[in-house]
């Protein structure tokens, strides 16, 4: 699903010459290698090799899992802890309360812009050195945050442990990629995508009652530094290098030290960094392909507005709660308990499906059948208007019960995490050659989302009240609804009149030879 990085396939051009090299004083070139160039490649030693993660151990592997699982949570957790301390950080630096919102919307826009660097540095560097590297300097501007004096040190820092934070959102998709294979690894990242929406539904909880308490809301920001160093300690302790590119180019250079044979070498030690063809790869195509392909373009405005929903209930929520209900702050937020469980039942209608999609799978020979992905869509479609409507109608009625409105979030929850997940996996499956970079455009605009969605939600609610301003939601969702099951029907058309998308069920179209080039994910 999120395998974002493209894997970079550019040799060093090598030009036949008549030049007479010189390599010191009076030492021109020394006799050409006797054997054949690819005898000196180092490879994988067989299907066995512990150098491709899927060989591991299952304890290995889920070593590897639980460890980039909590680096994913932290930095889902970092997001939405800081919404319990909008309130105290306006009053002690004297800003409104919309604007001490930027703390969280700051913090989602990094998310928007770090993957831009963590794509390519995951594919030059592997997985653990991007990964504890933005975990260690994530907990330093946590930590920042935390003893921040006035407000815009505050804002700044958040928006750079945002940056740091989208790591492990970007590479350890593609870390699972290395790890499970066909058959298991839709259950690990249905698994993975439950911890980046529990995150920002649990932080909320614990914040609250760490503001009300004695400790104020310096320590929501000092505990996810501690969150993150500890994070940071895993990672250099016990995590290990999942990419196989990566772990062969270490056992080339450990067998040229030991050998001192300096033609042994690994091919990717010949690739050449072309900046302008980054810049193609992270910057133009994301952008031709949300404006140019209707697919991206609609799957990523339904996955964008359903993040935005994410990230406005933390506003919402407190309102209809906390406000409305007459419950403490602190107890208001275990309300989101509901969207907590909503969310793992989605990850559980996910992982029913998996059994269909990998029959689907074999039948095809090994080559993906996307339109078989939307149809966990197509229930977290009908669930997510549901929640909506049920949470805007049973808001104002003291009459009806606070249980039967949390329940709602059971439904939304559901239909937050089908929607999104199978969605994102719709996109790499329909856009296999240039799948990192639909999957760029997505997360781009979903960020923007969002980022601005907490920013109206106060007003909204208030001015239009629960009813109206959760139904004007859910009929926003109804609009969406039909997506998944147009794809189903139409898909494989749309795909077929594409110059990225794979057509036949995985030949790849001629008319975009250099984005196909260019963005070939593993």
């Amino acid at each position: 699903m999120f395998h974002l990085a493209p894997t970079y396939t550019n040799p060093v051009r090598r030009t036949k010459t008549s030049q007479r090299f010189q390599l010191g004083t009076n030492r021109s070139l020394p006799p050409p290698l006797e054997a054949d160039e690819k005898s000196y490649l180092v490879e994988l030693s067989g299907e066995d090799d512990p150098a491709n993660a899927k060989n591991w151990r299952f304890s290995h592997k889920m070593i590897a899992a639980l460890i980039l699982g909590f680096d994913t949570l932290v930095a889902s957790w970092g997001s939405s802890v800081y919404s319990a301390a909008v309130t105290p950080v306006a009053l002690e630096f004297g800003v409104g309360s919309v604007i001490s919102l930027l703390g969280l919307t700051l913090y989602i826009c990094g998310f928007a812009t770090g993957p831009l660097a963590f794509g390519p540095l995951s594919e030059f560097y592997g997985r653990k050195i991007p990964i504890t590297v933005a975990a260690f300097i994530f907990t330093c501007f946590m930590f920042a945050c935390a003893t921040a004096k006035d407000f815009q040190t505050l804002m700044l820092c958040r928006f750079f442990a945002g940056v740091f934070a989208s790591c492990p959102l970007v590479v350890v998709g593609g870390a699972f990629s290395d790890i499970f294979g066909n058959e298991t690894r839709g259950i690990a990242i249905a698994c993975f995508s439950a911890l980046v929406f529990i995150g920002p539904f649990i932080s909320p909880i614990a914040a609250a009652f760490i503001t009300e308490s004695h400790l104020g809301w310096r320590w929501t920001q000092y505990i996810t530094s501690i969150m993150g160093g500890f994070a940071t300690v895993l990672d250099v302790l016990f995590l290990e290098e999942t990419y196989q590119k990566t772990i062969l180019r270490k056992r080339a250079q450990f067998i040229r030290s030991e050998t001192q044979n300096w033609a042994i070498h690994h091919v990717s030690e010949e690739e050449n960094i072309d900046f302008k063809e980054l810049v193609n790869k992270h910057l133009a195509l994301p952008l031709k392909l949300l404006f140019l392909e209707p697919i991206v373009f609609l799957i990523t405005l339904y996955t964008s507005f359903i993040y935005g929903i994410l990230y406005l209930f933390l506003e919402a929520y407190p309102i209809v709660f906390a406000e409305y209900r007459g419950i403490s702050p602190s107890i208001s937020t275990l309300m989101y308990i509901g969207l907590i469980i909503g969310v793992l039942l989605g990850c559980a209608i996910v992982i029913a499906f998996e059994p269909r999609y990998n029959r689907k799978l074999k039948e095809n020979n090994g080559i993906p059948v996307p339109e078989q992905r939307l149809l966990p869509m197509m229930v977290g479609a009908i669930l997510f208007p549901i929640g909506l409507f049920w949470f805007a109608w049973t808001g104002n009625y003291s009459s009806i019960s606070w249980a039967a409105l949390a329940v709602s979030g059971i439904l939304s929850g559901a239909g937050i995490l089908n929607i999104f997940l199978q969605a994102l996996n719709y996109l790499v499956d329909a856009y296999l050659m240039v799948s990192a970079s639909s999957i760029a455009a997505d997360t781009f605009l979903r960020s923007l989302f969002g980022a601005g969605f907490p920013l109206f939600a106060t007003q909204m609610f208030h001015k239009l009240g629960v009813d109206w301003a959760g139904s004007l939601l859910g009929f926003l969702a109804v609009a969406f609804m039909p997506i998944p099951f147009l794809f189903y029907i139409f898909g494989a058309r749309l795909r077929k009149m594409s110059s990225c998308a794979p057509t036949d069920f995985g030949a790849p179209k001629k008319a975009d030879e250099e984005a196909q080039d260019s963005d070939k994910t593993q």
